[in-house]
């Protein structure tokens, strides 16, 4: 018999389906029905109008809403987070055209950047106006201060996870409120996110409004797409069993490394930054194990799949996070949620603006947001939702990420402070 309430709370809310094994397999039919429906002459109309990924995201969120499955009482998070992403990430950069990207030119930084003090100036403009429109929102004292909790939010939109953390013990935000914060991250980030897969489809609409030039973009595709069909072959087991021992070996390597030198940060002075982050490491090392691969011959099993391995990681990632975002609660945290929106409103706004100046194609403002709002999980899922062979952009860009996030949540943390009422 449950002896606290929140235990009582947390029997009243259970879901419908707690087995793990049960979810994760109505997660991999919502990715079937998904493809399946996708290559329907009769549903044609529907996919033009709404992006497969997008439906691959919105199908768990509606079972996560409707409670059929909740992510609370799920451990398939972290694993998605430790085994699926440094896999898609090694697998997606193995057949990386490292000079191609670096031929990109400088609009994907520009862009990037652009991105970072959208979200630094964002955050004070948003409790501006929100002081205006309804100052009681921002009442609070102490721990209690709703500019702290917002540092936590800056934190994860310019950095992630690690970041997010690391502002919530620097400025000691109550924990108990704490979920309020992580609820408005996770709401109105992801649906800029369904915006921006909604966009991807229609990137060519954008840039030709935007006036951009994307043939940089459209070349590195190209090369790709030849360079695979050169290498094209049908796989063998030897193959797959190579892919999966790259792709888990790596997985392994980066645990291992991130374990050491996560541990190293934390007992020197680095202990509050970034670099104390084993996930931070994990996903630094895939990166790099991945790049270093595409140098060798390895990269040839591009020809046998291995990035199309990748985007299969990527899609069960999309899945996973998908079964994250409850809909409901919207309205259960509306005040906070509407601080969330005019922040976010101002990022991307800022972003069409520069992209609009610069004539920087959607693909870069997309990436360049993603990279800091949504860090390695979610940069990787847009670049690659333009053409797969993009995954390794995000990536790169969710990497410097993740080294800004700290420091720009800083600044706009002291911005909030300064402008906050009392």
């Amino acid at each position: 018999m449950p002896t606290t309430t929140e235990t009582v709370t947390e029997i009243l809310n259970k879901p419908f389906i707690t087995d793990d094994a049960v979810v994760f397999g109505l997660l991999m039919c919502c990715l079937g029905i998904v493809f399946y429906t996708s290559q329907l002459k009769n549903l044609k109309w529907f996919y033009k109008i709404v992006p497969a990924l997008l439906m691959c995201y919105l199908l768990p969120a509606l079972l996560s809403t409707f409670n059929i499955i909740s992510p609370k009482f799920s451990g398939l998070w972290p694993i998605a987070k430790n085994y699926f992403l440094p896999g898609s990430l090694i697998l997606m950069t193995l057949s990386t055209d490292l000079k191609g990207i670096l031929k990109l030119g400088p609009k994907a930084l520009i862009m990037f950047f652009t991105a970072t003090v959208g979200i630094i100036l964002g955050g004070p403009i948003a409790v501006m106006a929100t002081s205006v429109i309804s100052p009681d929102t921002l009442n609070g004292a102490g721990p209690d201060e709703v500019w702290r909790g917002l540092a936590t939010l800056a934190g994860s939109w310019i950095g992630g996870g690690a970041n997010q953390t690391a502002m919530l013990e620097l400025y000691k935000f109550n924990v108990d409120k704490y979920g309020a914060m992580l609820a408005v991250d996770v709401v109105v980030a992801n649906i800029w996110m369904a915006f921006i897969l909604f966009g991807a489809g229609k990137s060519d609409k954008i840039d030709k409004w935007l006036k951009a030039d994307s043939s940089s973009i459209e070349k590195l595709k190209t090369d790709m797409e030849n360079y695979t069909e050169s290498v094209k072959r049908e796989a063998t087991l030897t193959d797959l069993i190579k892919i999966f021992a790259i792709a888990f070996g790596g997985v392994g390597l980066a645990h291992f490394l991130a374990g050491i030198f996560s541990t190293w940060a934390q007992a020197s002075s680095m202990s509050e930054t970034v670099l104390s982050s084993q996930f931070f490491w994990i996903v630094v090392v895939s990166t790099t194990f991945g790049l270093a691969l595409s140098f060798t011959k390895m990269r040839k099993l591009e020809g046998a799949g291995a990035s199309k391995m990748g985007s299969v990681f990527i899609y069960i990632l999309v899945a996973i996070i998908g079964m994250k975002i409850d809909l409901s609660q919207l309205v259960q945290y509306w005040d906070f949620i509407i601080i969330g929106l005019i922040w976010m409103a101002f990022h991307v706004g800022l972003l069409f603006l520069v992209a609009k100046i610069i004539k920087a194609p959607f693909f870069f403002l997309a990436v360049g947001s993603k990279a800091n709002v949504g860090g390695a999980a979610s940069a990787p899922v847009v670049a690659s939702a333009f053409h797969p062979s993009l995954a390794p952009v995000g990536v790169l860009l969710a990497v410097l990420g993740y080294a800004l996030g700290t420091y720009g949540a800083i600044i706009c943390a002291t911005l909030m402070e300064i402008v906050s009422p009392g």
